[in-house]
């Protein structure tokens, strides 16, 4: 199958942009714009920071969803986490912020951001955030199938 591309970052050295504002998610085309199917991307290895006291945070990014005309390319997304990592953010808003990125440049029919968010202070906090609609063919898988957090099964 022949693809034609004009992403800019796959397939290019690119580096980890400054901070999120800076990134660049990039998108092509859903080769099955007929079918209504569930993306699932998981970034085990999440890292940002207390705005407050600068002190790493990190996290399992969980991203679900499903495409309308658009698919989020891989790399783009990977060098947009990775631009949080010296970025001083909220839990809470990092994670409505990836999700208003990616509703943003992919415009899909569902999206749902999950952050799981490992303790500090004894405390975890997870949010989630979704919009969209959920097509009835189309499942989410659960988040107790993920095994990220502490190798926990």
């Amino acid at each position: 199958m022949a693809f034609k591309t004009d992403l800019t970052q796959l397939g290019r050295k690119a580096r980890t942009p400054k901070t999120p504002e800076k990134a660049v998610l990039e998108t092509f085309p859903n080769p099955h714009p007929d079918l209504d199917y569930t993306v699932r991307l998981s970034a085990p290895e999440f890292t940002t920071q207390c705005p407050i006291t600068g002190q790493p945070d990190f996290a399992v990014i969980v991203v679900d969803y499903v495409p309308d005309s658009r698919l989020v390319e891989s790399k783009s997304f990977k060098l947009f986490l990775g631009s949080f990592r010296n970025y001083g953010t909220f839990h809470e808003d990092c994670t409505v912020y990836i999700h208003n990125r990616l509703r943003e440049a992919m415009e899909p029919k569902f999206i749902r951001v999950t952050g799981l968010w490992y303790a500090r202070g004894g405390i975890t906090i997870d949010v989630v955030i979704e919009t969209g609609t959920l097509p009835g063919s189309c499942k989410i898988l659960p988040l107790d199938k993920t095994s990220y957090r502490g190798g926990r099964e």
